[in-house]
């Protein structure tokens, strides 16, 4: 998860005292909005994306308002992965979606994924993900490893030439960058990666921790969207396949 949620994560920390199932009549939702296809922002101000739709469908579940917002939440939903590390200071829904991390190289290249091949090969990562945490464990006595403040820098730097390889969301790589005129000169590269010593066990939702109520809630509303459509109905809009 990208650079945002370690902030996030932090403020969630710092809220006032939780409330009892009974009161959870409004949600505050932290988002992200820079993450397509789980969450961009319109021209006009509108959010959009797989990670939106997914909150206000939970929220309805649950039978509360869902107010996106950028700060003061009572629950993350953003592509966040449930790590042990993240696990210390929040409490985590169910996962709602598990996608692989992949890597990407500038087609031509002939740039194989291994210690040997990686050797002396700058990677574009954003800092403080859980790609970082994994390019820095595996391969980081190989390559060269190039952090960002956001995924958006990386592509650009790849496109210039500036780095070898990218290694991110597969999902979000494909749709945010293979997809589009600047990424249609790149292509992914060896297997998709889940370890859970890495990348945990898929995305979840962040919630304090005094808030075990809220977290039973969503785990209830995701068990009920997963069984009857509404889940499939959102995935389908935005992937050929079941991201769960």
């Amino acid at each position: 998860m990208r650079k945002l949620i370690v902030a996030a994560v932090v403020a969630m920390l710092m809220l006032g005292t939780s409330v009892s199932a009974k009161e959870w009549k409004k949600i505050r939702v932290g988002v992200e909005g820079a993450y397509p296809p789980f969450s961009w922002v319109e021209s006009d101000g509108t959010l959009k994306g797989f990670d939106i739709e997914i909150a206000l469908a939970l929220c309805k579940e649950i039978g509360a308002k869902c107010t996106l917002v950028t700060r003061k939440y009572d629950a993350i939903i953003a592509s966040m992965s449930i790590t042990e590390e993240r696990k210390k200071k929040v409490a985590f829904s169910d996962k709602y979606y598990n996608s692989p991390a992949k890597f990407a190289r500038k087609k031509g290249s002939g740039i194989t994924i291994s210690k040997a091949g990686l050797k002396g090969k700058s990677v574009g990562v954003q800092r403080a993900t859980t790609h970082d945490n994994f390019i820095t464990g595996m391969f980081g006595d190989s390559v060269d490893i190039k952090r960002y403040a956001t995924q958006d820098e990386a592509y650009l730097d790849a496109v210039a030439g500036r780095i070898d390889l990218l290694l991110a969301d597969s999902i979000a790589m494909e749709d945010g960058f293979l997809k589009t005129d600047n990424g249609k000169g790149w292509e992914f590269v060896g297997p998709g990666y889940s370890e859970p010593k890495y990348f945990g066990d898929g995305a979840g939702i962040a919630i304090r921790k005094q808030n075990s109520d809220l977290v039973q809630l969503f785990n209830k509303a995701i068990k009920t969207i997963r069984s009857n459509g509404v889940y499939k109905s959102i995935n389908d809009k935005y992937f050929a396949f079941d991201i769960y």
